[in-house]
Order: C-alpha cells, then sequence, then structure tokens
C-alpha cells in the first residue's frame, strides 16, 4: 500500500467500534436501545434520552448532500495533488449527519440534496475512510 500522506484518525474509546466496522468496510452507527435513535459522532450516551443502553448497529450508508463546501486551497500538504476538493455534511436515510468528502464528481456538479451513498477508503493497513459518491438513478 502506498505512503497515506494526510492526517490518519485516531479512534478515540468511544469511536474505535467505528473504525473497527470501517475496516470490514461497513458503516456502523450507536443507535440507543430505550428510544431506537442513532446518532453520530459516538459517544457513551443517547444524546436524544441519555440512555446508556446503545448497540453499534450497521447503517445503508445511503444519504443526501445536507451541505458542502469546495476547497481551493492547501491547506495540508497531502492534500496538494487533489485541490479542489469538496467536503459534505451528508445526512443519512437513518438521521445522523456526517461530514466527508464526496467523491466521483466534479464539485461543480455536486448539488444539496444530491443522494449519495458510502464509498470506502482503505488509506493504510489499519485505517479505511468512509466517502460519498452520488448514487445514479
Amino acid at each position: 500500500m502506498p505512503e497515506y500522506k494526510k492526517p490518519i484518525p485516531v479512534p478515540s474509546f468511544e469511536s474505535n467500534p467505528y473504525w473497527e466496522g470501517l475496516r470490514r468496510h461497513q458503516l456502523l452507527m450507536p443507535r440507543c436501545n430505550a428510544c431506537n435513535r442513532y446518532w453520530f459522532p459516538p459517544s457513551t450516551h443517547c444524546p436524544h434520552c441519555t440512555s446508556a443502553d446503545f448497540a453499534w448497529t450497521p447503517v445503508s450508508g445511503r444519504g443526501k448532500v445536507f451541505t458542502y463546501v469546495v476547497y481551493h486551497r492547501v491547506f495540508h500538504p497531502g492534500f496538494a495533488d487533489e485541490v479542489p476538493y469538496t467536503v459534505a455534511l451528508v445526512e443519512l436515510e437513518e438521521g445522523p449527519r456526517m461530514i466527508s468528502n464526496i467523491v466521483g464528481i466534479p464539485p461543480d456538479e455536486l448539488a444539496c440534496e444530491m443522494p449519495v451513498h458510502v464509498v470506502y477508503e482503505d488509506v493504510a493497513d489499519n485505517v479505511t475512510l468512509p466517502k460519498f459518491t452520488p448514487t445514479r438513478n
């Protein structure tokens, strides 16, 4: 695997199951056993009802672009060959929103409400990142 030159996330105690799922190319979210709602980012208690009773549950990986920004400046040397690139807030079908890159589409063709689905980028032996790409009908 080629050397990855961008910053690599460091899992926390709360997020470790999320990152383990990504390595298996599975998108997992905490889901409350009391109110049945999902949330992200991970934490030890449900932000909706404060219950500590939850399970890591697979989600569809489907959603829509809630909002986005196109970066034209290089803020880290690892991104030098990728400008312009898109960072979006994606709203998953299950409710949580997550920040990620949108790939597979030129930035000027992206739009809010566009349907997207997760794709997985293995960036190191032990790290996989979720990214999103448009869902073609």
